[in-house]
């Protein structure tokens, strides 16, 4: 039995740790203090700005198609690809009277950023005219991931600070990169870690110029997965990237995020309810997602104008820790297209088509689309396989 302490010594060793734990504390004290706590320059305007495009019943248009991409929806109405005719479809979408009422953000191509009106009035003083903020896409497009089962990575890395602050200069406050992941392909790990990579990159790079970035790692529709892999596959896609966002000291409140539904694969030959939809697609997201983020902006993703947006109306039944809305394409586009036809004398109509469908949509945020009036080409599906922006 080892002998019994002194008093004396028990108070020389209590005095010993006490010490240590003083010492230990100004060291902690003294590496704090090398650390430099900054707010970014444009924190305030950041978070201001989502905000504002998170706002009750609006959400976002996007009319960023590419060039080419652009000229395919051309062709399907027969008008030819020339910038002229761009401008013409883009002038009728940004001068319906009343879209702000249902839209507060218009994600943009660079071309597109540029342009004004026939009257010389640019785009962009058009859309703030309206309350809805110019958006800007940023990322130079997929190519062939190398050593990989068909899979894709996004380029645009290069030089997007100095794009950033020009874009910023010309109206632009948010940004919109957009990467996939193709459940067919696997995805692989390596696929997965560019995807969130690049992303959190692209974020942190958008917010030092003063955009706010949409990150958008979209699930692509292909396959024929069932629904609990596409759970899956989106839950470990969320958490790279969002490890990545925080490995960068993105700032959370100060982006929006462009996520796919979670439903089963384009070629399933299952078709799932608006209901159980939301369900797994909220389940994946409070799995995820902070509740610091402002808003969830859904991407369509090949679904027809009515799926969409009932989809995104089950999502609104009940209070969500984020505005949940919508950043669509073709979803509000697709019927205006179709009325635009090309002819001049249909640009009120396509108009009308627009706001339509910019206000069933509004609906759908609130929680409050019921579908009456729906016209049958609102059901026509829109997939696309292998499809790119």
């Amino acid at each position: 039995m080892a002998p019994a302490m002194s008093a004396a010594n028990r108070n020389f060793m209590g005095k010993r740790v006490v010490a240590r734990q003083a010492r230990a504390a100004r060291v902690a004290v003294n590496r704090r203090s090398t650390v430099a706590v900054k707010a970014g320059a444009y924190d305030e305007e950041l978070i201001a700005t989502a905000n504002t495009i998170a706002s009750k019943g609006r959400g976002i248009l996007a009319m960023d198609e590419s060039n080419g991409t652009c000229g395919l929806r051309l062709d399907s109405i027969g008008v030819e690809n020339t910038e002229d005719n761009r401008r013409a479809y883009r002038q009728l979408l940004v001068t319906t009277p009343g879209l702000g009422e249902y839209i507060s953000g218009a994600i943009l191509f660079e071309e597109t950023l540029y342009q004004s009106t026939t009257d010389g009035k640019p785009f962009v003083d058009v859309l703030n005219s309206q309350g809805i903020i110019p958006g800007i896409k940023v990322d130079k497009g997929l190519v062939p991931m190398a050593n990989s089962n068909k899979e894709s990575w996004c380029q645009g890395l290069d030089g997007l600070a100095e794009r950033c602050a020009e874009y910023y200069k010309q109206g632009a406050r948010f940004a919109k990169w957009r990467s996939v992941v193709n459940i067919t392909a696997g995805p692989t790990d390596k696929a997965l870690q560019d995807c969130a990579y690049g992303l959190a990159r692209y974020a942190a790079i958008a917010q030092d110029n003063g955009l706010v970035p949409i990150v958008e790692p979209e699930i692509l529709l292909d396959g024929e997965h069932d629904i609990d892999t596409t759970l899956e596959v989106a839950s470990r896609t969320w958490a790279q990237t969002f490890k990545y966002l925080a490995d960068q000291d993105v700032l959370f409140e100060g982006i929006l995020l462009k996520p796919s539904m979670v439903t089963p694969g384009a070629d399933s030959g299952t078709k799932c309810s608006p209901e159980t939809v939301a369900d797994y697609t909220l389940k994946m997201l409070n799995r995820r997602v902070p509740p610091a983020v402002p808003g969830i902006m859904f991407l369509s993703g090949g679904q027809s104008e009515l799926e969409s947006t009932l989809n995104l109306n089950a999502m609104n039944q009940t209070p969500n820790p984020w505005h949940v809305s919508f950043s669509y394409a073709r979803a509000l586009q697709n019927t205006v297209l179709k009325t635009w036809q090309g002819d001049e004398a249909n640009v009120d109509a396509a108009q009308t088509a627009l706001i339509g469908r910019a206000k069933a949509n509004s609906m759908a945020q609130l929680g409050q689309y019921t579908g009456d009036g729906e016209s049958a080409s609102a059901g026509e599906g829109m997939y696309e396989k292998g499809y790119t922006y």
